[in-house]
């Protein structure tokens, strides 16, 4: 028998159909999340408010959350990528989690979508192809996905792709944002990955 593509592999046995519903909610999440729940926020909240000026933690933090679930739950690689671009063009497109720095964001995109696969990727091949603990495959997921996104804004910074002016904002956002929000949504995750395996132990 042919051994299963580590890309592949679930935490659990999904119907078709289930697992076509399950990419359809997370790609909703991903793709909308960034786009309008900054937006919200701000009318519902005000400008001012803590929860919009830091946007980027809870957006973010919903975003992880979405990716670790899709890592254990979504196979296929056109599923997938489907999923991690989204986030990061969507944020482009609505410019209200980063501002006046999301144009600037273009030159990010090949680093979020390699680190957003990495993460993913972390998962399916320590916890469900090697049976690592959750939290052990979360951590070695973010190390690699912080280190790519912000060794990489660091070498476009090095050849001056973004202004003087903004490198302190983008700074923050490509390092310490990344590893908070990425941390919280590993937490957020095992929420649903725990409420999952409770079920799936009663049935």
């Amino acid at each position: 028998m042919e051994k299963e593509n580590t890309i592949n592999k679930t935490i659990y046995y999904f119907s078709e159909k289930m697992e076509l519903l399950q990419t359809i909610i997370i790609g909703m999440i991903a793709f909308f999340v960034p786009s309008f729940l900054a937006q919200i926020m701000q009318i519902v909240f005000g400008a001012q408010s803590i929860l919009v000026t830091h946007s980027q933690i809870v957006v973010g933090s919903i975003v992880n959350m979405a990716l670790i679930i899709t890592a254990m739950n979504v196979k296929g690689w056109k599923k997938i990528i489907g999923i991690i671009t989204m986030p990061s063009i969507s944020t482009i497109m609505s410019g209200y989690v980063l501002g006046t720095a999301s144009p600037y964001m273009i030159y990010m995109i090949p680093a979020i979508w390699l680190g957003n696969l990495a993460l993913i990727f972390a998962y399916k091949y320590l916890m469900l192809e090697n049976h690592k603990n959750y939290f052990f495959a979360g951590a070695v997921g973010i190390a690699i996905k912080v280190l790519i996104i912000f060794g990489s804004f660091e070498g476009l910074a090095v050849l001056k792709m973004f202004p003087e002016k903004i490198m302190g904002q983008l700074q923050n956002a490509m390092g310490m944002t990344q590893f908070i929000t990425a941390n919280i949504g590993m937490g957020m995750a095992f929420v649903i990955y725990y409420g999952e395996k409770k079920k799936q132990t009663k049935e």
